[in-house]
């Protein structure tokens, strides 16, 4: 049972890591939430806006566009890492601006990561809304315009389980905060990617208390969905 041991002794200090706060943890934790909430903040930006246009607007191709931006969700993290990569480093055409290993390049990432999975959410969300809607309020008076602010606001509960599934996606990837950001300590190592290297050197201890709060947060995540879902019903 050394095995057993082990991981009960590696369980309890991871504990003991996360209770007391320890700077390494707070700061991995930190930097994680921090860049996925700003690629999550970004991304809804884009996503409203261009979501709300695509499902308003009547051109050729929509159908098509729809169901491409649905089969970007599963993208490789890898692959959009290489294809961010390739742009922003040295001899590619965005390596002036330098910020390859940085976090502004891993939020960059990120959203291009998540933006198709928010973007896809907004316009079904938008979708499941009663066409009764908008043509009611158009019927009272209402602007074109005015009609869509309505339908919005009436898929506000799918539009905010469309971000709280993007923030999921950017806590929970490695591939593009390990390519982008380079693992850099007190820089640019967040959660996942700091327990690959933690895993890989032996230290348990850190590595499973990394886990602990990433498995936290996929709760927290998870219990915001059902919540929303509960209120759309």
């Amino acid at each position: 049972m050394h095995w057993y041991n082990e991981i009960w002794n590696a369980l309890v200090e991871a504990l003991r890591l996360i209770v007391t706060l320890d700077p390494e943890v707070v700061d991995i934790a930190r930097r994680s939430l921090a860049i996925s909430a700003a690629s999550c903040l970004i991304c809804f930006l884009i996503s409203l806006p261009l979501g709300s246009l695509i499902h308003f607007s009547r051109f050729p191709g929509k159908s098509l566009l729809i169901s491409t931006i649905q089969t970007l969700y599963s993208m490789p993290t890898v692959a959009v890492g290489l294809i961010v990569w390739l742009a922003f480093s040295s001899s590619g055409p965005l390596g002036s601006l330098s910020v390859m290993f940085t976090p502004t390049l891993m939020v960059i990432g990120q959203v291009v990561l998540i933006t198709p999975v928010m973007l896809g959410l907004v316009i079904s969300a938008l979708n499941a809304i009663d066409k009764a809607v908008p043509e009611t309020a158009t019927a009272l008076g209402a602007s074109r315009f005015q009609a869509s602010l309505r339908t919005i606001g009436e898929a506000r509960f799918g539009v905010m389980t469309a971000v709280v599934m993007g923030f999921g996606r950017a806590i929970a990837e490695v591939g593009v905060s390990q390519m982008l950001g380079g693992n850099i300590a007190f820089y640019t190592r967040t959660l996942t990617t700091a327990m690959m290297r933690e895993t890989y050197i032996g230290n348990r201890d850190l590595a499973m208390a990394l886990g602990i709060i990433l498995i936290a947060l996929a709760l927290a995540v998870n219990i915001v969905l059902n919540r929303l879902q509960q209120r759309r019903q």
